[in-house]
């Protein structure tokens, strides 16, 4: 039967607008918790790349209920985290005539929910 069978259901998001090292300030935390106790501790992080996990999570959770029907009660976060995309590099005009370089960084980030308990 399907019973001993694993749900997983995934989401990623590509090129966001935000270095890896912001992101992963955020995934550290709720890596391995279950969908509720995740999107309370995301719901009180000042940081604007914890909307981006929230989000990202929700869509994964969505992903899982089409798929199979499975609630947010009945998951956790099996696997989470953030690559590194696209570097555009700029300038930025500095005394003198000179121009430094500076790297406006983006990143994709992956999350996987699942019921494994």
């Amino acid at each position: 039967g399907k019973e001993g069978l694993i749900m997983e259901s995934k989401s990623i998001q590509k090129d966001i607008r935000m270095p890896a090292r912001k992101l992963r300030r955020v995934i550290n935390v709720v890596r391995g918790k279950s969908v509720t106790e995740a999107r309370k501790i995301l719901k009180f992080m000042p940081y604007f790349a914890a909307r981006m996990v929230e989000k990202n999570l929700n869509a994964a959770v969505a992903n899982a209920a089409e798929k199979s029907g499975m609630t947010a009660e009945q998951l956790k976060i099996s696997e989470i985290y953030a690559d590194e995309s696209t570097t555009l590099k700029r300038g930025k005009p500095r005394a003198q005539g000179r121009i430094y370089k500076r790297f406006r960084r983006s990143s994709h980030l992956t999350v996987k929910v699942s019921d494994n308990k």
